[in-house]
This record gives structure tokens, sequence and C-alpha cells, in this order.
């Protein structure tokens, strides 16, 4: 067999082992390793294969190479005439679509946005497993998983060969070949937490159903392989923490979606829900919990086996499996179960019984709310949806500032503490109209600030001194370590983070000193109650006359009876509040 290759098909070194490797025609890109590379600048000049050329790992490799078009037996003209013959019957019409429907019946790999993945050796090409054809559908979430997906079927023996497409791609079905569809979270999966805008009285997850519905719809109509559809990973932190309540709270919204779509599920031939929520958490309950070992119903620890006493092997004639490889697989602790379950209820009480519980944030602006120097970057971000979407580079602020608004909503105060000039920040800090600015916060979100040159101590004793808050209520965000340490260092009651801004939302959003056991409307207002407030005090500082200061502010008086029926949130939260004349230091019901 005479091979060579490809006249369509050029190879650009990447580094020192990897070679990319691009077909001008079907825009196949496919990323080998030296060695494949090789292989292929053997055949650069039509070659007969040599016989030192053997090994069924070998041939597997040139096999695979022949298949993507990569090498070839024809030479340049018949594979020209072969191309042409694909896209000529256009019968006058432009031949785009076809080129267009040539290039999607070629296409391996995820879009070029995800396009990650190790080079391909000679081991991976030297696959001679059951070749298995899967087209995801989906965003970044199942697509990034594509090379993890060939290489987790190569450990199993599968030859996977995977390509990705959109959600809204529904033709592609149609149009690739394939054995089974595998289908990510749908974008739809965003409106779960805002709600359906189409029906107020729809339950949160109903776009998400339809959308789901839709898509399984569309593709059964293309296609009678399985389908496998993810559900929705259970979220780790949510927006109101503890305060979350009710059907409707964050992580049930997910819950109830999922519930939802393994019943939708039941109404198609052929598809079948992944709980990627139970695969995710097993990775770690496994770990903590023993319903894989004894019964359906204990829920101990794995390390159960380990805390038992040597007098109950009795019961099994004195005879039991190596209790090594259990140590092992718990670390040799047979208590982590119980040391994590203790961190999550400790935090749980702290939540409930408001434990040095933080009032206000207080955040520098500079390389924290956005990157840079505004004053010299002009603007807080550069971003455009052209440039990437909202959960690239900028999700990082972007989902600062997020976290931020949550803890505002928790009843959490704004202030900020920032070396820069007050005017200017005021004056850049606007966002254009193609942000998202229910995500971004807005110098209204905030109570008070200290834009100015002092030094950033004596502003944040200033702030505490203006909201009558003691230092410990307080959370101090820097991105600089030297004004954190100084921080520290004289105002050792204030807690200061901003070492680890990958670490920083999360903490926000779960650290139990930041959340309530219940939001009341008058904590998810505080900011515009506090900012009231200081205006009141303002204005008090302003007038020479108490009866003149007293007047001004128009105070209305309503004084009525609770009813049944009535909410009591209130009542309970000033029953809490009630501490002047509380000498005995309990709290009352």
């Amino acid at each position: 067999m005479i091979l060579r290759r490809s006249r369509f098909v050029h190879q650009v070194p990447i580094g020192e082992d990897r070679v990319l490797l691009i077909h001008a025609v079907s825009h196949l890109r496919f990323l080998v390793h030296r060695d494949v590379a090789d292989i292929i600048s053997y055949f650069d000049e039509p070659r007969q294969m040599p016989e030192n050329f053997s090994g069924p790992a070998l041939m597997a490799c040139i096999t695979s190479l022949l298949e993507r078009g990569i090498l070839t037996e024809m030479d340049a003209a018949a594979e020209l005439a072969e191309i042409a013959a694909s896209l000529g019957p256009s019968y006058g019409r432009d031949p785009g679509e076809l080129l267009e429907r040539y290039r999607r019946k070629a296409k391996e790999g995820p879009e070029p946005y995800w396009a990650t993945g190790a080079a391909q050796g000679l081991e991976d090409l030297g696959q001679t497993g059951r070749r298995v054809e899967v087209v995801l559908f989906g965003d970044c979430d199942i697509q990034m998983e594509a090379d993890f997906l060939r290489r987790e079927g190569r450990r199993r023996g599968l030859d996977l060969r995977v390509a990705a497409t959109f959600p809204d791609d529904v033709g592609f079905a149609g149009e690739h070949q394939h054995d089974v569809i595998l289908i990510g979270a749908l974008r739809a999966r965003h409106a779960i937490v805002t709600g359906p805008r189409f029906d107020p009285n729809a339950p949160p997850h109903a776009a998400y159903t339809l959308a789901a519905d839709q898509l399984l719809k569309a593709l059964r109509k293309r296609t009678s392989a399985p389908i496998l559809i993810d559900n929705l990973p259970e979220p780790t932190v949510q927006p109101l923490g503890l305060a979350e309540r009710g059907a409707e709270g964050h992580r049930n919204r997910f819950r109830l979606a999922n519930t939802a779509l393994a019943q939708l599920a039941e109404g198609f031939r052929d598809v079948h829900v992944v709980d990627v929520a139970a695969s995710l958490a097993a990775i770690g309950t496994e770990r903590m919990l023993d319903d894989g070992y004894v019964g359906f119903t204990h829920f101990g620890s794995p390390g159960w086996m380990l805390q038992r006493p040597e007098s109950e092997k009795a019961a099994v004639h004195g005879l039991f499996p190596d209790l090594a490889p259990l140590a092992q697989q718990v670390e040799g602790d047979p208590y982590g179960r119980e040391t994590a379950m203790a961190k999550i209820h400790v935090d749980a009480i702290m939540v409930a019984l408001g434990l040095e519980r933080k009032k206000c944030v207080i955040l520098d602006l500079d390389g924290v709310l956005w990157p840079g120097v505004l004053a010299e970057t002009g603007s807080p971000f550069a971003w455009s949806p052209e440039t990437s979407g909202p959960f690239s580079y900028i999700g990082l602020y972007f989902g600062l500032h997020e976290a931020l608004r949550c803890l505002k909503r928790r009843g959490v105060l704004l202030a900020c503490v920032s070396k820069n000039d007050e005017a200017m920040v005021r004056e850049l800090w606007t966002y254009p109209e193609h942000y998202p600015r229910e995500r971004l916060l807005a110098p209204e979100d905030f109570v008070t600030w200290r834009v100015n040159w002092n030094d950033k101590v004596e502003n944040i004793r200033s702030i505490a001194d203006e909201l009558g808050f003691p230092l410990d209520a307080f959370l101090f965000i820097d991105d600089h370590p030297i004004e954190r340490d100084r921080v520290r260092q004289r105002l050792p009651h204030v807690e200061v983070w901003g070492e680890d801004p990958f670490g920083l939302r999360r903490k926000l959003l779960t650290d139990p000193r930041l959340q309530l056991p219940r939001i009341t409307e008058e904590s998810a207002a505080r900011t515009d109650l506090v900012k009231a407030q200081l205006s009141r005090q303002q204005i008090r500082a302003e007038t020479l006359n108490e009866q003149d200061y007293l007047a001004s502010l128009n105070v209305e008086c309503r004084i009525r009876r609770l009813e049944p029926g009535d909410g009591l949130e209130r009542v309970e939260e000033l029953f809490q509040r009630t501490t002047q004349f509380n000498t005995t230091g309990r709290k009352f019901t």
C-alpha cells in the first residue's frame, strides 16, 4: 500500500513535543505528539508501507490517520477530485452550504474556544478497542470534557470519537455520524435562579424543563440513538446562606429541576438522565457514608469498621478481611465524617445564634472590585460579548460583585475604603448597557465611602464611628499585602481577607459570620435604612435647634395590635435586638 500525507494537511509545531494538524478543507484540528507527527512526515512523499512498520498499535494508528483524511492512498489529483465531487452537486448555488456540511461531517472535538486536550500519541491512535461515535450538545461544562472522555474511554479499551456543538445546533445530529448523544447543562439553567419571566406563577425550573423538552423532541426527529442528558449539580454555595428556605430555596430549586427532568425523560424513548448531582456528591460522600458497605440506611462513616472492638468479630467466627485497604481509603482517619459534619453543624449554630456576626464588609476598590487602577484603565472593565462570555476571566470579578450583592440582600452593609480621587471614581464607575447590571455593584450599593488619600486604618476607624459598630463587626478586603498587614496589626479585631482572589467569592457566600437564619424585609432593606439614618445624623449635626431637627424628620407613628396570621419575623427580630434594658445576657423568645 502506497500512502502519502494529504495535500490539504498542514503541520504546525506547538512546543517541542506537540504538533497541531490542520486540514484546510474540513477544518479538522488535531493535536498529536511528535512521534505521530514523525510518522505523518515520513509520508510527505508517497511511500510504500515499510516492512518495519509492524505491530497492531502502529497499524491502528495509520488506520486512524487514514480515517481522518490526514493520510491518503490517493494521489493529489484523485484526492482533489473526491472532495470536488462531494461539493459539486450544488446545482449552480453557492457551494458554501455543502462545504459546511462536509466540515460538520468530519468534525472532531469541541468548539475551538474550548479545544482543550492532550496531544494524541501512538498509544492513543493505536487503540484497537471498539469505536464509539459520541456527539455532545452543550456549552463549556460538557465541551471541556471532550478530551477527558476520550482518555477515559481509552483506559477502558474504547476508541471514543467525540464531536461537540451547541445545544441549539440540533441539525448536527442529522449530519454527523453518532452512536450516542450526550447533553450537558442547558443555558436555561440560569433562569432557575431568576425564575421564569413568561409566567410568574410557574415554578422556577419551568424554563429549564421547557428547554429540555424542546431539545429532546427536536433530536428525536433526527436520530433514534440513545440520548444521555445530565441533570444539574447541586450548588455548593447559597446566595442567602442558611436563610434559603422552603421549596424554592436556592438548592431546592435545582433539586426540583432535577426531579422534573427525571419525570420528563420518562416520556421519551431511550432517553436517560445522568445523575451528575449524585455522582459529584459521591466523590465526597462515599468517603463519608457507609451505605456502600453495610446497608442502605445506616449512614455511618466508612471508618465505622475501624472503630469496632475486637470482641465483635465473634459474630463472624473471628474471620474478617484485612482492614488496611479500608484504613487507606479513609486516610487512616475513621472519624472523617464526624469531622466534616461537626464543621457543618457548628456553622449552622453560629448562624442561628448570630455568633461573631459581621455587620459590614469594607472593600478596597482597585484590584478587588475591578482589575488594575481605575485612574489608569479609565473604566472598571473592558468587556463585551464579542471579547468573551461573562463567565471567563471577567467572571471572577462579576462573581465577586454578585456575591457582595447577595450579602447586601442578607442585610450586611457594604462600605469602601480606597486611596483614590473620589470625584474621579464616581465619574468612571459606570457600565455600558450590555453589562449584566443585575450582577454588578454600583456606587449606590455602598452605605458609606472613604475614598481619599488618608491612612486606611484611620478611615476604617472613621466608618466604625459613623455606623456605631464595634470593630469586630467589620470585614476588610484588600488586594495589597502591606495594607492588610497594617490593618491586622493596628486593628486586630477587624477580620482581614484578600490573599486568595479565587477563594473570595466562596468565602463570602459560605462564611457563617456573614449569614442570617432568616431574611426579613428590613434586613434586605438595611442599606437604605442605614443610609437614611446617616442622613438624619447629618441633618442633626447641621441643625442648631433640637426641636427643629425633630420636626424636620416628619415622623409618623402607627400603633396596631397583632392579629392571627400576621408575620412574626419582624417582631421576633425586634425582641432579639431589645438588649438595652436586658441585664441577664439572655435573649427573649
